[in-house]
C-alpha cells in the first residue's frame, strides 16, 4: 500500500503524524515515532526512553527536522512494526503548495489495526481468502465481516483531512 500526500513544508510533526495516520486509515491506537538521520521525533515517554534519546515532534516544522534531507521513516505501532518510508519529492516551478493537506493518490487498504504486523497481515489475507482455512471464519468475524484489501478511495482520505487543521 502506498500514499502519495500533499502537505506545507511548515506542517508541525504532530500534525503530519495525524495526515499519515488518515491517509494510511490507522486509527491512532498506538505509539509512532519520525526517524530523520540519526534523531528520533515523537512523544517521548520516560519510562521506556533514556533521557534526550526521543525529541518532542510538538512544534517541530517538517522543514527544520528535515534539513536537505529527502527520505525519512515513520514507525507506528512498536509491537506491530508498521514502518513507513517517507520521500519529499520536488515540486514543479511555479507551484505552490497549498495550507491544506492533501492526498493526491494511494492503493490498496490499510491493514486492520493489531493484526500482528506484516507476517500478521499475510496470515490475514490468506485466511480470509481461502474458506477452507482453519482460521477462515474467526479472522472474518475478527475483521467485522470482510476486508477488500484493493479497496482505497481519495475522496475520502480527502474528505477527513479537510477537517484536520495542519498549522
Amino acid at each position: 500500500m502506498w500514499r502519495v500526500i500533499q502537505v506545507p513544508e511548515s506542517i508541525p510533526m504532530e500534525r503530519l503524524h495525524r495526515v499519515i495516520q488518515i491517509a494510511m486509515g490507522w486509527q491512532e491506537t498506538h505509539l509512532h515515532e519520525f526517524i530523520i538521520g540519526k534523531l528520533r521525533y515523537g512523544t517521548p515517554d520516560p519510562e521506556f526512553d533514556a533521557p534526550g534519546s526521543v525529541i518532542s515532534e510538538k512544534g517541530v516544522a517538517l522543514a527544520k527536522a528535515l534539513g536537505s534531507g529527502r527520505r525519512f521513516r515513520y514507525t507506528y505501532d512498536f509491537g506491530d512494526d508498521w514502518g513507513h518510508t517517507l520521500t519529499v519529492e520536488e515540486r514543479g516551478a511555479g507551484s505552490e503548495i497549498p495550507p491544506q493537506a492533501r492526498c493526491l493518490a494511494g492503493e490498496n487498504a490499510c491493514p486492520p489495526e493489531d493484526v500482528g504486523g506484516p507476517p500478521g497481515y499475510a496470515h490475514f489475507l490468506e485466511a480470509i481468502a481461502d474458506p477452507s482455512h482453519e482460521a477462515h471464519r474467526d479472522m472474518l468475524d475478527w475483521c467485522g465481516g470482510g476486508f477488500d484489501a484493493r479497496k482505497f478511495e481519495v475522496g475520502s482520505v480527502n474528505r477527513k483531512l479537510k477537517r484536520l487543521r495542519v498549522s
